[in-house]
């Protein structure tokens, strides 16, 4: 599942990050420690690693 916009990459690059024990968990803040509970390091590098070329920087509802 790739990424939907820039803002929801970083999220998740940041959660796998703290994942990997590169950062902390208790430094995370919204969107990116719910991602770091609720999805596994497989799932995080997916979108982490989704092309920004073309992505919204925040997705519009």
């Amino acid at each position: 599942m790739p990424a939907k916009s820039q803002a929801q990459q970083k999220a998740a690059g940041a959660a796998l990050s703290a994942k990997r024990g590169e950062t902390k968990v208790s430094d995370l803040q919204g969107a990116s420690k719910e991602m770091y509970e609720s999805m596994s390091e497989d799932e995080l590098e997916e979108l982490a690693s989704t092309q920004r070329k073309g992505k919204l920087e925040h997705k519009k509802d």
